[in-house]
């Protein structure tokens, strides 16, 4: 068995892992044109609360869970109200950060709400993956590191879907709906996961799901940008698209003009060598030429 202090560092290097990749993806996209401090802000806010909430959901959803698939119908049953409690106290809580004076002024909802989701969603990665690990007979094996990876890229990612959604519903005045979709969606997603961990197959449909609702997702992060910042990225985008044509353009006229260039340096080298092979042709057929022979005679 591995050690508790092992398995907490390779969940938390595995949760990191998936907030990153969640960071990098969207987030640096628009670097420099949103409320950044603020989005940090939201990070610190959501370690807290996500730690929190995945360690209820460990005690009171996940572990009845597993004691039911493992064991059947002697363990107990996760209370389905328990669901329902974690996520509407969730998205509470997501709604009370989210309508502070800061967040706001600024109109940063989208955003300081995909910072604020990674964060949740990596803390209920990390409480799952050690949960998962500790729980599994197996010490190493292909489902295991499918599971980790899985729970580490996605969790993280999904839950930042979420609450971005929740504070794009919140800026445009849908306030208390927003509260009513986000915990359908949070419940969806907590049962989706836990079925996932036993059945691998479960994951395609998580994967599907985010491949739908990600061509959504820059609109929801577009909203929260100051329009000054809008027509400043605009430029911004359209010069750099200039200068990518711009050198493709120089790059073909080079690459035209070296074709050209190699095409006159073969033809001189082909006419130089048939010239200088005649010449030592004609050097060494002495006979061939009837002058030569009347001169030599001549000099006898």
């Amino acid at each position: 068995m591995v050690s508790a202090s092992v398995l907490f560092q390779v969940a938390t290097f595995s949760a990191l892992i998936g907030m990153t990749l969640g960071w990098r993806g969207m987030m640096t996209k628009y670097a420099g044109f949103y409320d950044l401090p603020t989005a940090w802000n939201q990070i610190f806010w959501g370690i807290i609360i996500g730690m929190f909430y995945a360690t209820f959901c460990d005690s009171s959803l996940f572990i009845p869970y597993v004691e039911y698939a493992n064991n059947g119908d002697g363990a107990k049953i996760p209370h389905p109200i328990s669901l329902l409690l974690l996520a509407l106290m969730l998205s509470i809580a997501v709604h009370l950060l989210l309508r502070r004076e800061r967040v706001r002024k600024g109109g940063s909802h989208p955003t300081s709400g995909w910072a604020l989701g990674l964060a949740i969603g990596g803390m209920t990665a990390m409480v799952l993956i050690f949960r998962y690990i500790q729980l599994d007979d197996e010490i190493f094996s292909f489902k295991m590191v499918l599971t980790v990876a899985a729970l580490a890229i996605l969790t993280p990612r999904c839950e930042a879907m979420i609450t971005a959604h929740q504070g794009f519903m919140m800026l445009n005045g849908r306030k208390w709906g927003a509260v009513i979709r986000s915990t359908a969606w949070r419940i969806a997603l907590l049962t989706t996961i836990y079925y996932s961990i036993f059945d691998p197959f479960g994951w395609i449909f998580i994967v599907s799901m985010m491949m739908i609702v990600d061509s959504k997702i820059e609109d929801w992060i577009w909203a929260s940008i100051p329009k000054p910042a809008r027509r400043r990225l605009r430029r911004i985008w359209a010069s750099n698209e200039r200068e990518k044509r711009s050198i493709d353009s120089i790059s073909k006229e080079d690459e035209k003009e070296i074709s050209k260039s190699s095409t006159v340096i073969q033809n001189i080298t082909y006419n130089t060598t048939n010239i200088q092979d005649s010449a030592i042709v004609g050097d060494l057929n002495i006979n061939a030429n009837p002058n030569m022979d009347e001169k030599f005679s001549e000099d006898e």
